[in-house]
């Protein structure tokens, strides 16, 4: 967690399907994390805990300022609650997110990322 910390913060208020109310994310742009570690490919596979698969598209990354968020409303998220690691779109600020294509991709409790 520290090494993800450490390539920078972005913060994300958005509904969710999966939330009530607003709710404040703050984790890394995937895109920049992607960048910084020197990974390239056209497609991100991302595994959750529970053996969920999701297929992003790295433009996806860029056009929307995804993140992989690892805080929700100011605290670290648990395993029973979406943590640690959570696939977020800014869902609010794109209408066109607004579909199950992107929910689909916002996986919840990473557990590992592949840029292919």
């Amino acid at each position: 967690m520290t090494d993800i910390m450490a390539y920078g913060r972005q913060t994300v208020m958005t509904r969710t399907p999966w939330h009530d109310t607003v709710t404040t994310f703050e984790g890394v742009p995937i895109a920049d994390l992607i960048d910084r570690l020197g990974a390239t490919g056209e497609t991100l596979s991302v595994m959750a805990l529970n053996n969920y698969y999701s297929e992003i598209p790295v433009a996806d990354l860029r056009k929307y300022g995804v993140i992989l968020a690892y805080k929700q409303d100011g605290a670290y998220m648990p395993v029973s609650d979406k943590g640690p690691l959570f696939v977020v779109y800014p869902f609010d600020a794109h209408a066109e997110l607004h579909d199950e294509v992107f929910f689909a991709r916002s996986a919840w409790q990473v557990r590992s990322i592949t840029v292919e």
